[in-house]
């Protein structure tokens, strides 16, 4: 397979780049372009992009990709279930679509292999003391970081902004963040607070902060891999147990532990991961060469 960052700028059809936007917040976006198979057995690959650039692996990502090419008709749907294999730069991921009378009503994806990188890390973090955090791999690297330990407020998009930027930050000038086998990925992703849910029957609630200070607005389908990679890593979950993910908003993902497996000799899970998805419009976007701006501009 051709190198990730390779494949993400080579691969991609211009004849498809269809984008799929979801409200972020703080009026962020986040975005997918579908595109060609780069491995020999995939449907097609996809690219998703935000503020900062563009990431590894996205969970809600898949799940909106399904619904897009599955229910535009980019890509024939087949009942009661759809099967895709689709490239990203984190690797192949396997998705399945429950479809009814020609609609997809939820998808659940088998991630890329999933592990704990460290358990009860700490770090001094400016403003907010020492923090602890485990440290671990679900198609991007997260710290995930009890909120109520860190004294944040789950409800309090400002300040988890503010936090989880500074914990990044110290986090990065702090270790060297390594994946065992393939260089590219070994970076630091984004900060997942965690903390009790609001929904009856949730195992728990995600606020991920990411890329240059988005919030996730889902409950994080890459970072509910980490989660359930970790919780493996402690005991705490079981292979095939499932557990419930719940978001900033409320919504929810189920997450399951599939199977275990090895990443370079690294210990890891096999996560699957089921939401739902919903087409809200569609947009046309024109740039004019004369436009000076047609590019893009970045305010920060």
């Amino acid at each position: 397979m051709l190198e990730r960052w390779q494949f993400a700028r080579e691969h991609l059809d211009p004849l498809r780049k269809a984008m799929m936007w979801e409200p972020r917040g703080h009026a962020d976006m986040y975005g997918g372009w579908p595109g060609t198979a780069v491995s020999e057995d995939s449907d097609l690959s996809v690219l998703f992009v935000h503020n900062e650039g563009f990431s590894t692996m996205c969970g809600h990502g898949i799940i909106a990709l399904c619904k897009v090419v599955l229910d535009t008709g980019m890509v024939p749907a087949d009942q009661p279930e759809t099967t895709l294999r689709i490239d990203t730069p984190a690797g192949q991921v396997t998705a399945t679509s429950q479809v009814v009378d020609g609609v997809v009503r939820a998808t659940s994806f088998l991630n890329v292999p999933s592990f704990a990188a460290a358990l009860d890390a700490s770090v001094q973090v400016e403003g907010l003391g020492e923090i602890v955090y485990d440290l671990g791999f679900g198609g991007a690297f997260y710290a995930i970081v009890d909120a109520g330990a860190a004294g944040v407020d789950l409800d309090d998009g400002a300040a988890l902004i503010t936090a989880g930027r500074s914990i990044k930050e110290a986090i990065v000038g702090s270790r060297d963040i390594e994946h065992p086998t393939h260089p590219d990925l070994g970076f630091l992703y984004g900060v997942i607070f965690t903390g009790p849910p609001r929904a009856g029957g949730a195992h728990s609630r995600n606020v991920c902060v990411f890329a240059d200070g988005e919030i996730d607005r889902s409950p994080t389908g890459t970072g509910v891999s980490t989660r359930l990679a970790i919780l493996h890593a402690r005991g705490e979950v079981d292979v095939g147990e499932t557990l419930t993910i719940e978001s900033i908003v409320g919504s929810l993902f189920t997450g399951r532990v599939v199977g275990t497996t090895t990443v370079g000799g690294h210990a890891a899970i096999i996560p699957e991961v089921e939401g739902s998805a919903h087409i809200t419009g569609r947009a046309e976007l024109w740039i004019d060469p004369d436009d000076v701006l047609g590019s893009g501009f970045l305010i920060r």
